[in-house]
């Protein structure tokens, strides 16, 4: 999965200093408060190891594009994929089953109600 929706990118548009926080925040789906309370809690205890990281990161993530998604909707759609791909797959055949289950109830029911349709379709087969 290399999609541009499945890449860690910089956030910009909600950084507070390089945007790395932000942009783990939107890839994994979790409160950005969360990542960067994290952040400070990891720099007190390993500083010299995570401070060169944040900013070696910085340096080489690309920023988020603007046009990414669409609307929160889609946002939420791909961080669930990239989660876990095959759950969001099962979700995604079980909508569609459901879809067209509803489908077939409402052509029954058309049908059945529409004798001289019924007839055609019948003649049809």
């Amino acid at each position: 999965m290399n999609s541009p929706r499945t890449t860690l990118y910089r956030d910009k548009q909600n950084a507070k200093l390089m945007g790395v926080c932000a942009g783990i925040a939107d890839y994994t789906g979790v409160n950005a408060l969360w990542i960067r309370l994290g952040f400070i809690v990891l720099l007190l205890t390993i500083a010299p190891i995570l401070l060169p990281a944040y900013f070696i990161a910085g340096l080489l993530l690309n920023k988020k594009p603007p046009h990414l998604y669409v609307d929160q909707e889609e946002s939420k759609y791909w961080q669930r994929v990239r989660q876990s791909p095959k759950r969001t797959a099962r979700e995604i055949r079980g909508k569609f089953r459901e879809i067209d289950r509803r489908l077939a109830e409402v052509e029954t029911y058309y049908v059945t109600s529409n004798p001289r349709l019924n007839a055609e379709i019948e003649r049809l087969r």
